[in-house]
């Protein structure tokens, strides 16, 4: 265990929890001025940037340089491009029915501290946990190895993925003459999730980077399996689904469509 520095990597857990704590008090206070709570949403990618240049920062002379800038730049990358994207898509409209849903059950009177505990710090605590192995990278003193590099070929598939799904899908539910239809074109045939696969592959590639020493790798494991499960049977693919289950077509669409892992149609479905 000595060849892992354990107390400077202790500092950083700290650290981290710090930046997404800060991203989130503001998002917070920007979310109680305009009423609208699905701002975290934006905050969620901006939160894992912070945490990574945080732990860009305070790691130095801790881990090696290259791979501490590989993790750094992916996460980077990835949280800036999912910010701007939700950011992009909910302009202009009005709250995200989840978060509706779950502040309907706020006490009386306590709705701003009921959004704080439940939607705000607990966000938080999830992209201080998630981000484990992103924190854990930065400590790692090995040079990149061939894991790190599978982990940046993952990564690079899961961003290209998620992207190309996200800009799909709002080509399509930007043309009038879809509305109300299913989106089933592209990537959207292949899985019913491209963009949560893609996230998926993100997550496990980042995990890889975090493999050059067994410590991080026991620190680091719970991150892409937490996320996997948000992913599928969580908030992500169940939720959505379920929101989706009246919606004409849809009934079809998951007949003959994969629901996670991308597949060829399925004919005579």
């Amino acid at each position: 265990m000595s060849g892992y520095p354990w107390a400077a990597f202790a500092v950083n857990l700290g650290c981290a929890a710090g930046a997404a704590l800060v991203v989130m008090l503001v998002a917070f206070a920007v979310g109680v001025a305009r009423s609208l709570h699905r701002v975290v949403d934006i905050a969620w990618g901006l939160a894992f940037a912070a945490v990574a240049a945080v732990s860009y920062g305070v790691s130095a002379g801790h881990g090696d340089d290259g791979r501490r800038l590989l993790v750094l730049l992916a996460t980077l990358v990835w949280g800036l491009r999912l910010a701007t994207h939700i950011g992009y898509r909910g302009r202009g409209r009005g709250e995200d029915p989840r978060y509706k849903r779950m502040l309907d059950k706020a006490p009386h009177g306590h709705r701003a501290s009921y959004a704080l505990r439940v939607v705000y710090l607990r966000q938080g605590a999830l992209v201080w946990l998630i981000s484990l192995p992103v924190q854990a990278a930065c400590y790692i003193r090995g040079p990149i190895d061939t894991a790190a590099r599978a982990g940046a070929a993952v990564w690079a598939a899961g961003l290209v993925f998620e992207a190309v799904g996200d800009r799909q899908l709002v080509r399509f539910t930007s043309d009038p003459a879809n509305h109300g239809r299913i989106m089933d074109r592209g990537l959207w045939s292949w899985t019913r999730h491209p963009n949560y696969f893609g996230d998926f592959l993100v997550w496990w590639g980042l995990f890889l980077m975090a493999c050059g020493a067994w410590q991080s790798v026991v620190v680091s494991l719970v991150s892409p399996l937490l996320m996997s499960f948000l992913l599928t049977l969580g908030s992500g693919k169940r939720l959505l689904e379920q929101h989706m289950a009246d919606r004409p077509g849809f009934t079809a669409y998951k007949a003959r469509t994969s629901g996670f892992f991308p597949l060829p149609p399925r004919r005579g479905a």
